[in-house]
């Protein structure tokens, strides 16, 4: 039997931004879509860049959709995306929020070509779910607010995840954090002060996992979980382009 089709939330779409031959791979967090990235997503696309942020299966529909994934869909979703760039774009950055930075180190494992990694609150480790590692209950873990220091912002997001959910978020941490140190591509790694989801370590623990010769961490003072929304968007847009521009100069070449 077809599955049903299930719509998608408006606002949560996958965004493409046609620029230069520099993609960036944007990816959005657990329980997020690419409207938690759209604004950063635009401040990279006036600078040049061609942007693409994907929607990761079951997210952006409904909580019953997102119970009925699997870690590896989201993957796998990364990786048809990262094809989708590279077959328009000749460098490729690959950068994501929270769970989305998970996903974009794993690629980076996998493929040694990509250019360059950036992070933001890379979960590593996420104390609030990992209470629910061995349980089955409840089926939906009620949300609250979105993490962000800005209260003007909404995010699109679901009031409650399943259970099921939570546990693929957890494996994907557990089978990715072994691996980190095949990451050997420049990276840059964002980390709020104050956050209320992902603990500042887990940032620190990426940074000392990774293999990378040049790597580099930026503190974020004005925001939290959801840095790519919030008040530190701007910084986390310019810092990224610097870093890139250095990526891609004779001078960082010579250097390593």
């Amino acid at each position: 039997m077809t599955k049903k089709h299930v719509p998608v939330l408006a606002g949560a779409e996958s965004f493409f931004h046609k620029g230069n031959e520099i993609g960036i791979l944007l990816c959005h967090g657990f329980a997020g879509t690419p409207q938690s990235v759209g604004e950063l997503g635009k401040l990279l696309a006036a600078k040049g860049y061609t942007v693409y942020a994907p929607r990761l299966k079951g997210h952006g529909t409904t909580p019953l959709d997102f119970e009925d994934c699997c870690f590896t869909d989201w993957i796998q979703n990364i990786e048809e995306a990262y094809k989708k760039l590279k077959k328009v774009c000749r460098r490729i950055f690959v950068a994501g929020q929270s769970m989305g930075g998970i996903l974009a180190a794993h690629l980076a494992c996998r493929h040694q070509d990509i250019d360059g990694l950036i992070t933001i609150n890379a979960a590593l480790s996420v104390p609030g779910y990992e209470v629910f590692q061995h349980e089955i209950e409840p089926r939906f873990i009620p949300e609250g607010k979105p993490d962000i220091k800005a209260d003007d912002i909404e995010e699109i997001t679901y009031e409650a995840v399943p259970i099921k959910a939570v546990h693929n978020l957890l494996t994907l941490i557990k089978t990715t954090k072994p691996v980190l140190s095949e990451v050997t591509c420049p990276t840059l790694i964002f980390k709020s002060e104050e956050d209320h989801v992902v603990p500042a370590s887990s940032s620190d623990a990426l940074f000392h996992a990774i293999s990378s010769p040049f790597k580099q961490m930026v503190s974020l003072t004005n925001s939290y979980h959801v840095a790519s929304m919030d008040f530190d968007k701007d910084v986390i847009a310019e810092k990224t382009a610097t870093y890139i521009e250095l990526c891609c100069s004779r001078e960082y070449k010579l250097s390593v």
